[in-house]
């Protein structure tokens, strides 16, 4: 099978909307890393954009839960 390769940048895509849509609920990082079970110091790295780490399909799937939004608005790139 031929080997996939990804732009890094689908990170940034879904930092950028974890955080529009967390503004948009009206809800602080501290409140969403709550509501979902992480900490506060894991949500504020999940949302830098200095962060070289990522994140497991799980946060990921607990976030569009809190939030609302499907996994495909948190990956969709802003244009």
């Amino acid at each position: 099978m031929k080997r996939v390769y990804f732009s890094k940048s689908i990170y940034n895509n879904i930092r950028n909307n974890v955080k529009k849509y967390r503004k948009q609920k009206g809800i602080t990082a501290s409140e969403l890393a709550n509501a979902i079970g992480i900490t506060d110091e894991y949500m504020r790295r999940l949302e830098s954009k200095k962060s070289k780490s990522g994140f497991s399909f799980e946060t990921l799937y607990k976030i569009s839960i809190a939030l609302e939004v499907t996994i495909d608005e948190l990956i969709k790139k802003d244009y």
